[in-house]
């Protein structure tokens, strides 16, 4: 994405690890700010013969979804699995994408993270609807790691919103 100048950035178990502690994963979370000239630039950076790549009609589908929208990036030979969810106008993800974090990787490359807030308010969401303690451990850890970094008081008006404080402050006290 750096590549293409596709503004992005990774969340999920990724992001998690970063703020957190590392562990297991077998996919990447990335929200991707695509334009509809970006598809064929995408298509072109994953060839088929290496990747699947929805066919650009899929992928300009999903850009028109209100919600939920995704599709994969999937390589062949490895299995790694990108999952993309298009920007569609939601809030929290452009707040997100505003306030992403460049972290320097090895090889002098850089990464574009999601603020940790908007990590475990994902998080908390994809517990409430699936109930995997893995969501609850990475917030747990993501907490106590960075600590006064997060903004507690945006992280409660979000979880508010969402109908998760009263959830969040059942696991938050298991710290």
């Amino acid at each position: 994405m750096e590549r293409l100048g596709i503004p992005y950035m990774v969340t999920g178990s990724i992001a998690a690890i970063f703020y957190g502690e590392p562990r297991l994963t077998h996919d990447i979370d990335i929200v991707l700010h695509l334009r509809l000239a970006d598809i064929g630039r995408l298509c072109e950076m994953f060839p088929l013969a290496d990747y699947y790549c929805p066919p650009p009609e899929v992928i300009h589908v999903e850009m028109r979804r209100e919600s939920h929208a995704h599709f994969n990036l999937i390589h062949h030979t490895t299995g790694l699995k990108a999952d993309c969810y298009p920007f569609t106008g939601d809030r929290l993800h452009a707040w997100a994408l505003q306030n992403r974090r460049a972290q320097s990787l090895a090889g002098n490359q850089t990464v574009q993270l999601a603020p940790p807030e908007y990590v475990i308010i994902r998080k908390m969401q994809y517990y409430r609807d699936g109930g995997s303690q893995k969501h609850v451990q990475d917030i747990l850890t993501m907490l106590a790691v960075q600590g006064g970094a997060i903004d507690m008081q945006f992280l409660g008006q979000e979880l508010k919103e969402r109908n998760l404080d009263m959830l969040f402050n059942e696991i938050s006290t298991k710290q």
